[in-house]
């Protein structure tokens, strides 16, 4: 199975209050990386069987803005097992009661996504990896077994958009 580890995009300065943290939704900048990591993964051919979300405002509208780039057209699930306080366990039994399908895309928040996506790649135990805001990184899992094909940050992807629009841009003659 393939698993698309998904942090969401910005989404400002965090909320003194859970419960109005919960609410916090992308702001500019996050919806301009969803755009870009967005037309990144079509760009790439991603296509996921379903996607996965934590219940927060700022993971749904990333998911949802990601899965309108890809032409998802399915529901998005949402799982407490990707909420920022959620542990390792949880997120393995996740991935368990998936596992018939291709490709899944989980979309959560730092510190904990970071941890799955290290632990799953590190066969259980931890390795030290940072998911970056709208980063997001493709696993084969294979049991209890992943292996890292690739990770991407928005930034990557806006530097290869700019230098490639600046290389089709027609060259003036020189005198």
């Amino acid at each position: 199975m393939l698993v698309y580890f998904l942090r969401h995009a910005s989404a400002g300065q965090r909320k003194l209050k859970p419960a109005t943290d919960e609410k916090r939704p992308l702001d500019k900048d996050g919806i301009e990386q969803c755009q870009y990591v967005g037309r990144a993964l079509a760009a790439l051919d991603v296509h996921v069987d379903l996607i996965i979300s934590s219940p927060l405002k700022r993971a749904t509208q990333t998911a949802a803005l990601i899965a309108n780039e890809l032409a998802y057209d399915n529901r998005i699930e949402i799982a407490p097992a990707l909420r920022p306080e959620a542990a390792y366990p949880q997120f393995r039994d996740l991935l368990n009661r998936h596992s018939s399908q291709d490709a899944i895309m989980v979309v959560g928040h730092n510190p904990n996504l970071s941890d799955f996506f290290g632990r799953v790649i590190g066969g259980g135990a931890r390795a030290s990896l940072d998911l970056k805001k709208a980063g997001v990184a493709r696993v084969e899992v294979d049991h209890n077994r992943g292996t890292l094909n690739w990770y991407i940050t928005p930034k990557l992807i806006r530097t290869l958009y700019e230098a490639s629009a600046s290389n089709s841009r027609p060259k003036t003659a020189r005198k």
